[in-house]
Protein backbone atom coordinates (compact mmCIF):
# COMPACT_ATOMS: atom_id res chain seq x y z
CA UNK A 1 0.00 0.00 0.00
CA UNK A 2 2.52 2.59 1.23
CA UNK A 3 5.99 2.48 2.76
CA UNK A 4 4.60 2.24 6.28
CA UNK A 5 1.17 0.65 5.78
CA UNK A 6 1.22 -2.88 4.40
CA UNK A 7 -1.45 -5.30 3.29
CA UNK A 8 -1.02 -8.73 4.90
CA UNK A 9 -4.35 -10.41 4.11
CA UNK A 10 -5.05 -13.71 2.36
CA UNK A 11 -7.39 -15.15 -0.26
CA UNK A 12 -9.66 -18.13 0.38
CA UNK A 13 -10.65 -20.30 -2.58
CA UNK A 14 -11.54 -23.30 -0.42
CA UNK A 15 -14.68 -21.80 1.08
CA UNK A 16 -17.99 -22.94 -0.42
CA UNK A 17 -20.46 -20.79 1.54
CA UNK A 18 -19.64 -17.50 3.25
CA UNK A 19 -21.38 -17.23 6.63
CA UNK A 20 -22.68 -20.72 5.88
CA UNK A 21 -25.22 -19.32 3.39
CA UNK A 22 -23.83 -17.13 0.59
CA UNK A 23 -22.27 -18.68 -2.50
CA UNK A 24 -18.83 -17.28 -3.31
CA UNK A 25 -17.75 -18.77 -6.64
CA UNK A 26 -14.73 -16.48 -6.75
CA UNK A 27 -13.71 -17.06 -3.14
CA UNK A 28 -13.23 -14.50 -0.39
CA UNK A 29 -10.50 -12.16 0.76
CA UNK A 30 -9.75 -11.77 4.46
CA UNK A 31 -7.96 -8.45 4.76
CA UNK A 32 -5.50 -7.42 7.44
CA UNK A 33 -3.09 -4.49 7.60
CA UNK A 34 0.01 -3.50 9.53
CA UNK A 35 1.24 0.02 10.28
CA UNK A 36 5.02 0.17 10.75
CA UNK A 37 6.09 3.10 12.93
CA UNK A 38 7.82 3.67 16.26
CA UNK A 39 5.04 1.43 17.52
CA UNK A 40 3.60 -1.29 15.27
CA UNK A 41 -0.13 -1.84 14.99
CA UNK A 42 -1.76 -4.78 13.22
CA UNK A 43 -5.36 -4.29 12.20
CA UNK A 44 -7.33 -7.55 12.47
CA UNK A 45 -6.47 -11.17 11.77
CA UNK A 46 -8.07 -13.68 9.37
CA UNK A 47 -10.10 -16.87 9.36
CA UNK A 48 -8.21 -19.52 11.32
CA UNK A 49 -8.28 -21.84 8.29
CA UNK A 50 -5.93 -19.44 6.49
CA UNK A 51 -3.74 -18.42 9.39
CA UNK A 52 -0.51 -19.99 8.06
CA UNK A 53 -0.42 -17.74 4.99
CA UNK A 54 -1.46 -14.79 7.12
CA UNK A 55 1.34 -15.20 9.65
CA UNK A 56 3.84 -15.67 6.82
CA UNK A 57 2.71 -12.34 5.34
CA UNK A 58 2.88 -10.66 8.74
CA UNK A 59 6.38 -11.95 9.52
CA UNK A 60 7.61 -10.77 6.13
CA UNK A 61 6.23 -7.27 6.76
CA UNK A 62 7.62 -7.13 10.31
CA UNK A 63 11.14 -8.06 9.17
CA UNK A 64 12.10 -9.22 12.63
CA UNK A 65 10.19 -6.63 14.65
CA UNK A 66 7.40 -7.41 17.10
CA UNK A 67 3.91 -5.88 16.96
CA UNK A 68 2.90 -3.63 19.85
CA UNK A 69 -0.84 -3.57 19.20
CA UNK A 70 -3.47 -5.80 17.63
CA UNK A 71 -6.57 -3.78 16.81
CA UNK A 72 -9.72 -5.89 16.63
CA UNK A 73 -12.25 -4.05 14.48
CA UNK A 74 -14.75 -6.89 14.33
CA UNK A 75 -15.03 -10.14 16.29
CA UNK A 76 -16.80 -12.20 13.62
CA UNK A 77 -14.73 -15.39 13.20
CA UNK A 78 -13.71 -14.68 9.60
CA UNK A 79 -11.65 -11.81 11.05
CA UNK A 80 -10.95 -12.75 14.65
CA UNK A 81 -10.58 -16.53 14.83
CA UNK A 82 -6.78 -16.17 14.61
CA UNK A 83 -6.60 -13.69 17.52
CA UNK A 84 -5.70 -16.34 20.08
CA UNK A 85 -2.95 -17.72 17.83
CA UNK A 86 -1.72 -14.14 17.43
CA UNK A 87 -1.45 -13.64 21.19
CA UNK A 88 0.36 -16.97 21.55
CA UNK A 89 2.82 -15.98 18.86
CA UNK A 90 3.28 -12.44 20.21
CA UNK A 91 2.50 -12.68 23.96
CA UNK A 92 3.50 -9.08 24.67
CA UNK A 93 0.99 -7.61 22.22
CA UNK A 94 -1.74 -5.31 23.52
CA UNK A 95 -5.21 -5.98 22.13
CA UNK A 96 -7.14 -2.82 21.29
CA UNK A 97 -10.91 -2.85 21.17
CA UNK A 98 -14.00 -1.37 22.73
CA UNK A 99 -15.92 -2.76 25.70
CA UNK A 100 -18.12 -4.97 23.52
CA UNK A 101 -15.07 -6.23 21.62
CA UNK A 102 -13.70 -7.88 24.73
CA UNK A 103 -17.11 -9.10 25.80
CA UNK A 104 -17.50 -10.89 22.46
CA UNK A 105 -13.91 -12.15 22.35
CA UNK A 106 -14.53 -13.84 25.69
CA UNK A 107 -17.34 -15.80 24.06
CA UNK A 108 -14.81 -17.38 21.71
CA UNK A 109 -11.38 -17.32 23.37
CA UNK A 110 -9.57 -17.25 26.70
CA UNK A 111 -7.43 -14.13 26.24
CA UNK A 112 -6.82 -13.28 29.88
CA UNK A 113 -3.04 -13.38 29.39
CA UNK A 114 -3.10 -10.50 26.89
CA UNK A 115 -3.16 -6.85 27.91
CA UNK A 116 -6.37 -5.09 26.90
CA UNK A 117 -6.65 -1.47 25.75
CA UNK A 118 -10.31 -0.45 25.88
CA UNK A 119 -11.15 2.52 23.65
CA UNK A 120 -14.23 4.67 23.18
CA UNK A 121 -15.52 6.62 20.19
CA UNK A 122 -13.04 9.35 19.28
CA UNK A 123 -10.12 7.94 21.30
CA UNK A 124 -6.72 7.95 19.61
CA UNK A 125 -3.67 5.72 19.51
CA UNK A 126 -0.32 7.37 18.80
CA UNK A 127 2.13 5.14 16.91
CA UNK A 128 4.70 7.87 16.18
CA UNK A 129 4.27 9.50 12.80
CA UNK A 130 0.90 7.78 12.46
CA UNK A 131 -2.11 8.35 14.71
CA UNK A 132 -5.28 6.27 14.72
CA UNK A 133 -8.67 7.65 15.75
CA UNK A 134 -11.32 5.07 16.59
CA UNK A 135 -14.84 5.40 15.23
CA UNK A 136 -17.43 3.16 16.83
CA UNK A 137 -19.82 1.79 14.21
CA UNK A 138 -22.29 -0.43 16.07
CA UNK A 139 -24.55 -2.66 13.95
CA UNK A 140 -22.46 -2.31 10.79
CA UNK A 141 -23.11 -5.11 11.18
CA UNK A 142 -22.36 -6.38 14.73
CA UNK A 143 -22.67 -4.30 17.93
CA UNK A 144 -18.92 -4.20 18.62
CA UNK A 145 -17.74 -3.00 15.19
CA UNK A 146 -15.34 -0.10 15.11
CA UNK A 147 -13.32 1.61 12.42
CA UNK A 148 -9.95 3.34 12.56
CA UNK A 149 -8.92 6.54 10.78
CA UNK A 150 -5.21 7.13 10.23
CA UNK A 151 -4.76 10.89 9.91
CA UNK A 152 -1.22 11.08 8.46
CA UNK A 153 -1.89 9.09 5.29
CA UNK A 154 -5.64 9.67 5.51
CA UNK A 155 -6.66 6.02 5.51
CA UNK A 156 -10.01 4.73 6.77
CA UNK A 157 -9.89 1.13 7.98
CA UNK A 158 -13.59 0.48 7.50
CA UNK A 159 -14.20 -2.99 8.98
CA UNK A 160 -16.94 -4.74 6.96
CA UNK A 161 -18.20 -1.52 5.35
CA UNK A 162 -17.27 -1.03 1.68
CA UNK A 163 -16.41 -4.70 1.35
CA UNK A 164 -17.47 -7.26 -1.24
CA UNK A 165 -17.55 -10.96 -1.97
CA UNK A 166 -14.65 -12.40 -3.98
CA UNK A 167 -10.93 -13.04 -3.59
CA UNK A 168 -8.47 -10.33 -4.59
CA UNK A 169 -6.77 -12.45 -7.24
CA UNK A 170 -9.98 -12.53 -9.32
CA UNK A 171 -10.96 -9.62 -11.54
CA UNK A 172 -14.68 -8.91 -11.29
CA UNK A 173 -17.11 -5.99 -11.21
CA UNK A 174 -17.00 -4.24 -7.83
CA UNK A 175 -20.57 -2.92 -7.91
CA UNK A 176 -22.25 -6.27 -8.43
CA UNK A 177 -20.55 -8.21 -5.64
CA UNK A 178 -20.40 -5.21 -3.30
CA UNK A 179 -24.15 -4.75 -3.76
CA UNK A 180 -24.91 -8.42 -3.07
CA UNK A 181 -22.62 -8.27 -0.04
CA UNK A 182 -24.14 -5.03 1.28
CA UNK A 183 -27.82 -5.94 1.08
CA UNK A 184 -27.42 -9.48 2.37
CA UNK A 185 -25.04 -8.69 5.22
CA UNK A 186 -25.38 -4.99 6.10
CA UNK A 187 -28.66 -4.05 4.39
CA UNK A 188 -30.88 -4.22 7.47
CA UNK A 189 -28.89 -1.47 9.15
CA UNK A 190 -29.42 1.48 6.81
CA UNK A 191 -29.91 3.96 9.66
CA UNK A 192 -26.57 3.01 11.17
CA UNK A 193 -24.82 3.25 7.79
CA UNK A 194 -26.30 6.70 7.30
CA UNK A 195 -24.77 7.71 10.62
CA UNK A 196 -21.39 6.40 9.50
CA UNK A 197 -21.58 8.34 6.24
CA UNK A 198 -22.18 11.54 8.20
CA UNK A 199 -19.06 10.85 10.24
CA UNK A 200 -17.07 10.03 7.10
CA UNK A 201 -18.13 13.32 5.49
CA UNK A 202 -16.00 15.14 8.05
CA UNK A 203 -12.86 13.18 7.19
CA UNK A 204 -10.37 13.61 4.39
CA UNK A 205 -10.07 10.08 3.04
CA UNK A 206 -7.50 9.06 0.43
CA UNK A 207 -7.84 5.31 0.94
CA UNK A 208 -10.49 2.96 2.28
CA UNK A 209 -9.25 -0.39 3.60
CA UNK A 210 -12.15 -2.81 4.16
CA UNK A 211 -11.93 -6.26 5.75
CA UNK A 212 -13.15 -7.87 2.52
CA UNK A 213 -12.56 -6.85 -1.08
CA UNK A 214 -10.13 -4.46 -2.73
CA UNK A 215 -8.56 -1.35 -1.23
CA UNK A 216 -10.38 1.70 -2.59
CA UNK A 217 -8.68 4.90 -3.80
CA UNK A 218 -9.99 6.45 -7.02
CA UNK A 219 -13.32 4.61 -6.58
CA UNK A 220 -14.06 6.20 -3.19
CA UNK A 221 -16.60 8.82 -4.44
CA UNK A 222 -18.42 6.12 -6.42
CA UNK A 223 -18.54 3.79 -3.40
CA UNK A 224 -19.75 6.56 -1.10
CA UNK A 225 -22.52 7.49 -3.55
CA UNK A 226 -23.69 3.90 -3.78
CA UNK A 227 -23.66 3.51 0.00
CA UNK A 228 -25.73 6.69 0.27
CA UNK A 229 -28.33 5.22 -2.10
CA UNK A 230 -28.27 1.76 -0.58
CA UNK A 231 -28.46 2.84 3.06
CA UNK A 232 -31.33 5.26 2.38
CA UNK A 233 -33.18 2.48 0.51
CA UNK A 234 -33.19 4.59 -2.63
CA UNK A 235 -33.54 3.32 -6.19
CA UNK A 236 -30.21 2.61 -7.84
CA UNK A 237 -31.39 1.47 -11.29
CA UNK A 238 -34.53 2.41 -13.18
CA UNK A 239 -36.40 -0.66 -14.31
CA UNK A 240 -38.44 -3.64 -13.11
CA UNK A 241 -37.36 -6.77 -11.28
CA UNK A 242 -39.54 -9.88 -11.73
CA UNK A 243 -39.14 -12.71 -9.21
CA UNK A 244 -41.17 -15.86 -9.82
CA UNK A 245 -41.81 -19.25 -8.21
CA UNK A 246 -43.48 -21.66 -10.61
CA UNK A 247 -44.80 -25.20 -10.07
CA UNK A 248 -44.99 -26.51 -13.63
CA UNK A 249 -43.71 -23.63 -15.70
CA UNK A 250 -47.01 -21.82 -16.31
CA UNK A 251 -46.28 -19.00 -13.86
CA UNK A 252 -42.82 -18.77 -15.43
CA UNK A 253 -44.42 -18.29 -18.85
CA UNK A 254 -46.60 -15.50 -17.50
CA UNK A 255 -43.56 -13.81 -15.95
CA UNK A 256 -41.63 -14.07 -19.23
CA UNK A 257 -44.60 -12.66 -21.14
CA UNK A 258 -44.73 -9.67 -18.78
CA UNK A 259 -41.00 -9.15 -19.33
CA UNK A 260 -41.58 -9.16 -23.09
CA UNK A 261 -44.41 -6.63 -22.79
CA UNK A 262 -42.30 -4.32 -20.63
CA UNK A 263 -39.39 -4.45 -23.06
CA UNK A 264 -41.73 -3.65 -25.98
CA UNK A 265 -42.81 -0.57 -24.03
CA UNK A 266 -39.23 0.60 -23.68
CA UNK A 267 -38.60 -0.32 -20.04
CA UNK A 268 -34.92 0.60 -19.48
CA UNK A 269 -34.12 -2.68 -17.72
CA UNK A 270 -36.08 -5.83 -16.88
CA UNK A 271 -34.34 -8.32 -14.61
CA UNK A 272 -35.93 -11.68 -13.92
CA UNK A 273 -35.12 -14.58 -11.61
CA UNK A 274 -36.39 -18.06 -10.83
CA UNK A 275 -36.46 -18.18 -7.03
CA UNK A 276 -36.30 -22.00 -7.02
CA UNK A 277 -33.16 -22.26 -9.15
CA UNK A 278 -31.14 -19.08 -8.87
CA UNK A 279 -29.16 -17.52 -6.05
CA UNK A 280 -31.51 -16.14 -3.38
CA UNK A 281 -28.89 -13.58 -2.36
CA UNK A 282 -28.78 -12.18 -5.90
CA UNK A 283 -32.58 -12.03 -6.00
CA UNK A 284 -32.57 -10.03 -2.77
CA UNK A 285 -29.91 -7.72 -4.21
CA UNK A 286 -32.06 -7.02 -7.29
CA UNK A 287 -35.15 -6.42 -5.18
CA UNK A 288 -33.28 -3.55 -3.50
CA UNK A 289 -31.67 -2.34 -6.72
CA UNK A 290 -34.87 -1.60 -8.65
CA UNK A 291 -37.77 0.62 -7.64
CA UNK A 292 -40.50 -1.65 -9.06
CA UNK A 293 -40.79 -5.35 -8.34
CA UNK A 294 -43.16 -8.01 -9.63
CA UNK A 295 -43.77 -11.08 -7.49
CA UNK A 296 -45.23 -13.96 -9.50
CA UNK A 297 -46.03 -17.21 -7.73
CA UNK A 298 -48.16 -20.33 -7.83
CA UNK A 299 -50.63 -20.98 -5.05
CA UNK A 300 -49.63 -23.87 -2.81
CA UNK A 301 -51.36 -25.56 0.12
CA UNK A 302 -53.73 -22.63 0.54
CA UNK A 303 -50.76 -20.28 0.66
CA UNK A 304 -47.89 -19.58 -1.75
CA UNK A 305 -44.94 -21.49 -3.18
CA UNK A 306 -42.36 -21.93 -0.38
CA UNK A 307 -39.57 -20.33 -2.41
CA UNK A 308 -41.59 -17.12 -2.69
CA UNK A 309 -42.53 -17.20 0.99
CA UNK A 310 -38.87 -17.68 1.89
CA UNK A 311 -37.88 -14.79 -0.38
CA UNK A 312 -40.37 -12.45 1.29
CA UNK A 313 -39.14 -13.44 4.75
CA UNK A 314 -35.59 -12.64 3.58
CA UNK A 315 -36.74 -9.21 2.38
CA UNK A 316 -38.46 -8.44 5.65
CA UNK A 317 -35.39 -9.53 7.60
CA UNK A 318 -33.27 -7.08 5.60
CA UNK A 319 -35.62 -4.13 6.27
CA UNK A 320 -37.03 -3.99 2.73
CA UNK A 321 -38.95 -0.77 2.10
CA UNK A 322 -39.91 2.12 -0.21
CA UNK A 323 -40.83 0.01 -3.25
CA UNK A 324 -43.74 -0.44 -5.64
CA UNK A 325 -44.71 -4.11 -5.84
CA UNK A 326 -47.01 -5.82 -8.33
CA UNK A 327 -48.51 -9.25 -7.66
CA UNK A 328 -49.22 -12.09 -10.05
CA UNK A 329 -50.69 -15.37 -8.84
CA UNK A 330 -51.59 -18.72 -10.36
CA UNK A 331 -54.24 -21.01 -8.92
CA UNK A 332 -56.33 -23.65 -10.64
CA UNK A 333 -59.29 -23.72 -8.26
CA UNK A 334 -58.66 -21.44 -5.24
CA UNK A 335 -55.88 -18.89 -5.90
CA UNK A 336 -54.20 -17.99 -2.62
CA UNK A 337 -50.74 -16.73 -3.59
CA UNK A 338 -51.57 -13.02 -3.95
CA UNK A 339 -53.39 -12.83 -0.62
CA UNK A 340 -50.48 -14.54 1.13
CA UNK A 341 -47.85 -12.35 -0.54
CA UNK A 342 -49.78 -9.19 0.28
CA UNK A 343 -50.06 -10.21 3.95
CA UNK A 344 -46.29 -10.72 4.11
CA UNK A 345 -45.64 -7.38 2.43
CA UNK A 346 -47.85 -5.54 4.91
CA UNK A 347 -45.16 -6.00 7.52
CA UNK A 348 -42.70 -3.90 5.48
CA UNK A 349 -42.39 -0.12 5.40
CA UNK A 350 -43.54 2.00 2.49
CA UNK A 351 -44.58 -0.81 0.16
CA UNK A 352 -47.17 0.25 -2.42
CA UNK A 353 -49.15 -2.63 -3.97
CA UNK A 354 -49.81 -1.91 -7.62
CA UNK A 355 -53.12 -2.69 -9.28
CA UNK A 356 -54.25 -4.82 -10.97
CA UNK A 357 -53.38 -8.06 -9.19
CA UNK A 358 -53.14 -10.57 -12.03
CA UNK A 359 -54.65 -14.04 -11.53
CA UNK A 360 -53.82 -16.89 -13.92
CA UNK A 361 -55.71 -20.16 -13.71
CA UNK A 362 -53.40 -22.89 -14.92
CA UNK A 363 -51.78 -22.24 -18.30
CA UNK A 364 -51.36 -18.75 -19.71
CA UNK A 365 -54.14 -18.08 -22.23
CA UNK A 366 -55.08 -15.33 -24.66
CA UNK A 367 -57.76 -14.21 -22.24
CA UNK A 368 -55.02 -13.45 -19.67
CA UNK A 369 -53.17 -11.04 -21.95
CA UNK A 370 -55.30 -7.93 -21.33
CA UNK A 371 -54.55 -8.09 -17.61
CA UNK A 372 -50.82 -8.50 -18.32
CA UNK A 373 -50.95 -5.60 -20.78
CA UNK A 374 -52.65 -3.43 -18.15
CA UNK A 375 -50.06 -4.39 -15.54
CA UNK A 376 -47.24 -3.57 -17.95
CA UNK A 377 -48.80 -0.16 -18.58
CA UNK A 378 -49.01 0.53 -14.84
CA UNK A 379 -45.40 -0.51 -14.29
CA UNK A 380 -44.28 1.93 -17.00
CA UNK A 381 -45.88 4.93 -15.30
Amino acid sequence: MTTNIRYIGVNDHDIDLFEGQYTVPNGMAYNSYVILDEKIAVLDTVDIRKCDGYFANLESALAGRTPDYLIVSHVEPDHASSVKCFTQKYPSVKIVGNAKTFQFLANYFDLSASEQVVVKDGDTLDLGAHKLTFILAPMIHWPEVMMSYESTEKVLFSADAFGKFGALDVDEDWDCEARRYYFNIVGKFGVQVQGLLKKAAGLEINTICPLHGPILTDAIPHALNLYQTWSSYGVETQGVFIAYASLYGNTRQAALKLKELLEKRGCPKVAITDLAREDMAEALEDAFRYGKVVLAASSYNGSVMPFMEDFLHHLKGKNYQKRTVALMENGTWAPSAAKTMQALLEGMKGIAILEPVVTIRGALKETDLPALEQLADELMK
